[in-house]
């Protein structure tokens, strides 16, 4: 696509992309609904998600789409478990553990290697879903304290993989992949 293309931002392409597995609806729904309640509003741009890379080169897109579209083509749905509330000093998320996510983002890791910046690179199965950050210690040590209380551990499926334009704080959808080839 070239500048010259109507509806063309010549910046797009500095913007990182980052990736993300998409969950299921419930699943979805109630970390998204724990992230309006506890994340400050004016830093909530985005629904609750699991993040699997960061900030691929947006030059990459083409590449990103192509190789996420295949992969998950060949993924089938699967489980992802909610093993414990994580305090994060400024706020609280949920760790999960799969090994069909760590294998699944190995894959996606080793076909991007060329693309992959240090914090990708060094990010080893961290699985999370952050529903509260950017508030003081105590409010997100009190939010861990009653989270942690309640909690119990809990199956969260994965269905696809969903692929975002990073814009300085909102992310915009690029593409969304789900698993099995089954289109959104």
């Amino acid at each position: 696509m070239s500048s010259s293309t109507p509806g063309f931002d010549a910046r797009q392409d500095e913007r990182p992309l980052v990736v993300t597995l998409r969950m299921g609806d419930q699943a979805s729904a109630r970390f998204t609904a724990l992230r309006r309640k506890h994340f400050p509003p004016d830093r909530n741009w985005l629904e609750a998600h699991v993040t699997l890379f960061h900030a691929l080169p947006g030059a990459a897109l083409d590449e990103v789409l192509a190789d996420a579209r295949e992969v998950a083509s060949g993924q089938a749905p699967f489980l992802m478990r909610s093993e414990r509330v994580m305090f994060l000093g400024a706020g609280v998320a949920f760790a999960l553990s799969s090994l069909e996510a760590s294998a699944l983002r190995s894959t996606l890791a080793l076909r991007w290697a060329a693309l992959l910046g240090r914090q990708d690179r060094a990010k080893r199965g961290a699985l999370h879903v952050t529903v509260q950050n950017k508030v003081s210690p105590a409010a997100a040590r009190a939010l861990y304290e009653r989270l942690h209380s309640g909690f119990a551990p809990e199956d969260v499926p994965a269905v696809g993989l969903d692929i975002w334009h990073y814009e300085g704080g909102p992310w915009r959808a690029a593409a969304t992949c789900l698993f099995g080839g089954v289109p959104p």
